[in-house]
This record gives C-alpha cells, sequence and structure tokens, in this order.
C-alpha cells in the first residue's frame, strides 16, 4: 500500500511543477504515477482519464483526485486532489494582488517563458507516449484524428467526447478494448460524496444568509458553481461564458480576463485558476483589499470543491463499468479521443507560447509564422530532446529553461 506520506510528497511534486494546463499536467502525472512510482498501469491510467473526460469540471484535478481515491481511499483523493491545486493557487493569489497594486511583473513573465519552452517539450513527450498506447487499432486512430479535426474546426468538447464514446460502444472492433478482471477498489463513495456536498454548498449558504444573495461574494459563488455543475472541455471551454458573466456583472473587462488566463498559464497548476483571478478582481473591484481575498477564496472553493463530489460518487461506478464489454469499448474509444484532445491543446499552447501572433482562418486559429521567437522554438526543441531522448530529470528540465528564459530577457531577444 502506498503510504500517505509518499503520496503526498508526490502530489506535492505536481503541484509544484505542474505548468502547462491539462495536457503538461496530465503528461506530468503519468511520468509520476506510471512511469517513475508505477503506482497505476498505463491502461488504468487512461481508461481513469477517459472517465474524468466526462465529467464537468476540471478533468486534470478531478484525475489526481481519482488517482488518490483509488491509492488510498478518501484521504488519498483529499491529498492527490487539493496538493495538485494549492501551490498554484497560492502563486496565482499572489500575482493577483500583484496586478491590481503594480501591474505586470517582468522578471516573473521572463523566467516562464523559459518554463513555457519545457512544457511544450513535457506535452510531446506525453503524446509520443499515450499514442503508442492508445492508438492499438485502426479505429482508434481514426477516432483520436477525427477528435483532433472535429475541436480544431471549433466542435463542442462535449459532442465530440460522447460521439467517440457512442462509437466505442457500439462498434464490433471495441477499439480494442476489452473487459477486465475485477480488482480490489477502494471503499464505496457515498458517504464521503454526501460530505463533500454539504461542504461546497455550505460557505454559499452562509454567505446568503448573513450578507444577502445580492452580494458580491454570494454572486461569486453562484457564478463558479453553475459553471462546476455544466462546463466540460477545461478553462478554455469557460473562458467565453465567464468572460461575459463577468463582463455583465462589472467584475472585469475582457482584457482583464485574458490577461488572468495568461497569469494562470505561466504557473503551476490547472488553467482554471484563471476563476481565482476573476473572483480577487470581483472583490477587488466591489470593495478593496479584503473583499477581493474573500473573493478569491469562494471562487477557489466554488471551483474544485464540487470535483471531490463527482469522484466519491462516480469513481466507483466508473470501477464496475470496467467489467462491462460495451463500457469498456465506450472508455477505449473516449481514451482516443483524448489523445485528439491532448494534441489540441497542445497545439493552442505551442502556437502561443512560441508564435507572437495568431490569426483567424474561418474557424481555425493559426499561429503567424513571421512571430515565431526563435530562441524559445530552439529552447522547445532542446528540452524535448533532453526529456524525451536523454530522460532529463524534468525538475532540472524546468530550472535551466527558467534560467535560460531570464538570460534571454537579459540580452534582448
Amino acid at each position: 500500500m502506498v503510504s500517505l506520506a509518499t503520496l503526498f510528497r508526490d502530489s506535492l511534486k505536481i503541484g509544484c511543477l505542474g505548468f502547462g494546463g491539462p495536457a503538461g499536467q496530465i503528461a506530468l502525472m503519468h511520468r509520476v504515477f506510471v512511469d517513475e512510482r508505477g503506482w497505476i498501469d498505463d491502461a488504468r491510467f487512461q481508461r481513469m482519464l477517459a472517465f474524468c473526460m466526462v465529467l464537468p469540471g476540471p478533468e486534470a484535478q478531478q484525475l489526481a483526485t481519482y488517482v488518490g481515491w483509488r491509492l488510498r481511499g478518501w484521504q488519498g483523493a483529499l491529498i492527490a486532489g487539493w496538493l495538485f491545486v494549492i501551490p498554484g493557487a497560492l502563486v496565482v493569489l499572489a500575482l493577483s494582488w500583484l496586478y491590481v497594486n503594480f501591474g505586470a511583473v517582468p522578471l516573473v513573465a521572463a523566467a516562464f517563458d523559459g518554463v513555457k519552452c519545457a512544457v511544450v517539450a513535457l506535452v510531446a513527450e506525453a503524446l509520443i507516449k499515450i499514442a503508442k498506447r492508445a492508438l492499438k487499432t485502426k479505429l482508434a486512430l481514426l477516432i483520436a484524428a477525427a477528435a483532433f479535426a472535429a475541436l480544431v474546426l471549433g466542435a463542442p468538447f462535449p459532442l465530440v467526447i460522447v460521439a467517440a464514446g457512442l462509437v466505442g460502444a457500439f462498434s464490433n472492433a471495441g477499439v480494442g478494448a476489452r473487459a477486465v478482471a475485477a480488482q480490489p477498489t477502494a471503499l464505496g463513495g457515498k458517504g464521503p460524496a454526501l460530505l463533500w456536498l454539504i461542504l461546497w454548498l455550505a460557505p454559499p449558504a452562509l454567505i446568503a444568509v448573513t450578507l444577502g444573495p445580492d452580494h458580491v461574494l454570494f454572486q461569486i459563488a453562484l457564478v463558479f458553481s453553475v459553471l462546476a455543475c455544466v462546463t466540460f472541455g477545461g478553462a478554455y471551454a469557460l473562458l467565453a461564458y465567464l468572460t461575459t458573466e463577468a463582463a455583465a456583472r462589472g467584475w472585469l473587462t475582457p482584457p482583464q480576463m485574458i490577461d488572468g488566463l495568461g497569469l494562470a498559464e505561466t504557473t503551476p497548476g490547472p488553467l482554471i485558476l484563471v476563476n481565482e483571478f476573476a473572483g480577487y478582481l470581483a472583490g477587488w473591484n466591489a470593495g478593496g483589499g479584503a473583499l477581493a481575498f474573500a473573493g478569491a477564496a469562494v471562487a477557489l472553493w466554488c471551483t474544485f470543491a464540487p470535483s471531490f463530489v463527482w469522484i466519491f460518487a462516480a469513481a466507483p461506478f466508473a470501477e464496475r463499468l470496467e467489467h462491462n464489454r460495451r463500457a469498456a469499448g465506450a472508455l477505449a474509444a473516449i481514451t482516443a479521443a483524448v489523445l485528439g484532445v491532448i494534441a489540441k491543446l497542445a497545439l493552442f499552447f505551442a502556437s502561443h507560447a512560441l508564435f507572437a501572433r495568431q490569426f483567424a482562418l474561418g474557424p481555425l486559429e493559426l499561429p503567424d509564422l513571421a512571430s515565431v521567437r526563435p530562441w524559445m522554438a530552439a529552447l522547445a526543441f532542446g528540452a524535448a530532446l533532453a526529456l524525451i531522448r536523454f530522460r532529463l530529470n524534468l525538475l532540472l528540465a524546468l530550472a535551466i529553461c527558467a534560467v535560460l528564459g531570464l538570460a534571454a530577457r537579459a540580452l534582448g531577444l
């Protein structure tokens, strides 16, 4: 059995090094939980990821929570789930304070330019590994390619995932899936799920009773609780809706939302930490410093607490589904589609990290090749070579890239 101390240490490592959004974080979790520790085999990891993709909310945090639940029940879920979020949340909180008081932080931005290059390399490594394991049939390859093309062309994320699941469930080929033998799992999660449902809803209810439903803190709780229930596809999927809601309520402007996404992209933890930034600015604009911190805390809680409800309630059900051939086929097909999802996210991240400008071509967003940042492209290629070919330690790779980012800024590159 994995000790709680060891799970705590490795989960904290992932929380501190989880740059690059879901693509980079899933790659990092695969590297730690599957390749380095061997706690979860690759096939199970892919099934768990596929299942988390069909849940609302941040899929990478839910995957960390699911892994923790699988290893050590509810205790492991809380450790892995919250440590995935807390390090990045503290950084985003500090940067939000700096943002409203001093504006941009050039030195931090320079270091994270280098970190972005390491993340592009890490995502490339993950794509190669997942492709080798997930694309075992022609149907799986077709599903992955179709998912990538559909998402690039603007198809809704839930529709792509549901379509892939239906193909896998009813295809004679079965996408290479097979029902697996029964294995021991942690205890069922009805009690913890109910407890976390109460814990999630208690702060909004207390705010409504004490401050009233028109108070900005209750409105923050309401907006992010609704988003936690209906948003699929991560931070990029919710950005348009959240920007509209935030602007309509006077919390922040669309350019400020983009700034917040930039902060979240260059810090560890999920990109959906942009919600914390939005909550901070909502509180700041409504009443200043103390209310800003309270707004960030409420946004953070109502974004991530629901994930524990979904995992505690659904993980035992997902484990039982493994023994049903149709369900196994659906999850295998979703796993193949997930490869397309990660490829699309990787393309988006690389485009915005290595190129200064993008342009729209119909529904497509493409990088302006003339705006490439040569030193970043070269550093990303070198980092990919070091990680994939020479198995360089990830922490060392991130540190080297950060230092080179500072050096590039000093040289005026």
